[in-house]
């Protein structure tokens, strides 16, 4: 006997295609109001007749003067439109850092270190283990040699053959990939944000590839795992004023200074998460090079949310009652974050949402922040938006907090979570990482939006959105960070791995 349907199953449906009539409706306005004016247009000249549209025709009077200034105008104005539109900004293509099988750091290994190091305090050896279980990491992320040792040898250094070895690693690949002369670039951005060494690592790249003696080169530290997105911002602006110009974009974290060797809690967790990585990217402003770049920049929105105290100190870098250095994090980070996302969305929601879903997120916007009205936030469907998205590989919370709030499903979040299994939380490089993997699954075509979304210290929250230029095909040779292991991914992360 053939079950009956639920009614909230029947409901559901119903509004489901209420919320498609209506999304439909308002996203084709436009369209709507048009048709009828043009048909009305199309039977009144049929009305006419030839012989009135030929009479109405030989009415008009046609002054030379005017027509010349007329074109005069038409002219300037499009002159002056073209010459004050933002150019394009490209990214031809862009190279990941993979560390060596050496450097592979297993469960075991990070457990066995735990033991040594904290073998009078068997608390912080299960909070290790804790942290390892629930971290969302596999058994082949790495960390640098100079971790390896116990006690770890921090030393400049290990810091520096870490950072040159990431960074030219990265930047070969780079120039191999895109066929890039070291004389071609015009301006070179690193990120790395403890490490900050004298001469800078901007330096150290300009020496070693022995760049031009004009370029323009920036090396921005502190800013957390969102700076890769402030440099490509950065990296936008400089190409707005400088013409048929090249622009390098190396982001990196160096792990070996930033070992914390005490005991406090809150500033193990990083030792848990954090991992090698590194990521080249080169930005153009050269309109003959888009037929090759792989993806068309349309917005970067930044948000900053350093002026409340909380935020301000909820990623910190400081000593604990010991003298030992590291970072801490706060409890209330998860939260704060929530809060940057939600000034971050508000942002660029107008920028790329369909028409439907502006009204409505501009009508909810209004009543709560204007009219006082207790409505509940409206959380606008991004999934209209973007084909694809790249969230921050922070660690299991973040990326399951952010897919809580933007309503995204397990394949939207795919890319973030296998990339932190395979490689950690690489800070600011992790969203190449990401993009890599969605390339090597061969889910890029022309036309897909990707929505990079990253956080960091200060506290910051960070947006790019790109527009895939070409259908781009799965590497098969060269150097990629999947290419030896795509065929394993995704694989299924338990809650809890039993260490």
């Amino acid at each position: 006997m053939p079950q009956a349907i639920s009614p909230e199953f029947s409901s559901s449906v119903k509004l489901k295609y209420v919320k498609l009539g209506y999304q439909y409706l308002v996203n084709h306005i436009l369209t709507f109001l048009l048709i009828p004016i043009m048909v009305g247009v199309l039977i009144e000249v049929l009305r006419l007749g030839p012989d009135e549209i030929l009479k109405l025709w030989n009415s008009l009077h046609f002054d030379l003067v005017k027509i010349l200034c007329s074109s005069f105008l038409i002219i300037f104005a499009a002159t002056i439109y073209f010459m004050s539109k933002p150019l394009s900004i490209y990214l031809v293509d862009y190279a990941c850092y993979k560390p060596p099988v050496t450097y592979r750091v297993p469960f075991a290994t990070g457990v066995e270190h735990a033991k040594i190091t904290f073998r009078s305090n068997p608390k912080c050896v299960d909070f290790v283990k804790r942290i390892l279980e629930r971290s969302g990491l596999g058994e082949e992320t790495c960390l640098p040699p100079a971790t390896h040792y116990i006690p770890p040898r921090p030393t400049m250094k290990a810091a520096r053959e870490e950072a040159q070895e990431i960074i030219f690693s990265a930047m070969d690949s780079l120039l191999y990939k895109t066929g890039l002369e070291a004389k071609d670039i015009d301006i070179l951005i690193v990120n790395c944000s403890i490490f900050s060494p004298t001469p800078s690592l901007s330096a150290m790249v300009i020496n070693n590839y022995k760049l031009r003696s004009n370029i323009k080169s920036f090396n921005l530290s502190g800013m957390g795992c969102s700076a890769g997105l402030i440099s490509i911002d950065l990296a936008r602006d400089l190409l707005q004023v400088h013409p048929n110009s090249n622009a390098v974009v190396i982001s990196t974290e160096i792990i070996t200074p930033n070992c914390y060797q005490g005991k406090e809690r809150a500033m193990l967790v990083p030792n848990c998460l954090f991992r090698m990585g590194g990521a080249a990217n080169l930005l153009t402003n050269r309109r003959w090079e888009r037929r090759r770049a792989k993806y068309r920049l349309l917005h970067v929105v930044r948000t900053h949310k350093g002026a409340d105290d909380k935020a301000y100190r909820c990623v910190m870098e400081e000593e604990d009652p010991e003298g030992n250095v590291g970072v801490k994090l706060s409890k209330d980070l998860m939260a704060i974050a929530g809060e940057a996302l939600k000034s971050n969305i508000t942002t660029i929601a107008p920028l790329v949402l369909p028409a439907s879903d502006q009204l409505l997120f501009f009508i909810i916007l209004t009543g709560r922040t204007i009219l006082n009205l207790n409505w509940k936030p409206y959380i606008p469907d991004f999934k209209q938006a973007f084909e694809h998205f790249c969230i921050h590989a922070g660690g299991r919370a973040v990326i399951d907090e952010l897919q809580k709030k933007l309503q995204l499903s397990a394949e939207h979040v795919e890319a973030s979570r296998m990339t932190l299994h395979r490689f950690g939380n690489t800070s600011s490089s992790s969203l190449w990482y990401e993009l890599s993997y969605i390339e090597a699954k061969g889910r890029m075509k022309k036309g897909d939006r990707i929505w990079q979304i990253a956080f960091g210290s200060g506290f910051k929250c960070n947006s790019a959105v790109w527009k895939c230029n070409r259908n781009i095909k799965p590497p098969t040779d060269g150097p990629g960070p999947w290419l030896d292991c795509i065929h394993r991914y995704p694989v299924q992360i338990p809650e809890v791995v039993q260490l």
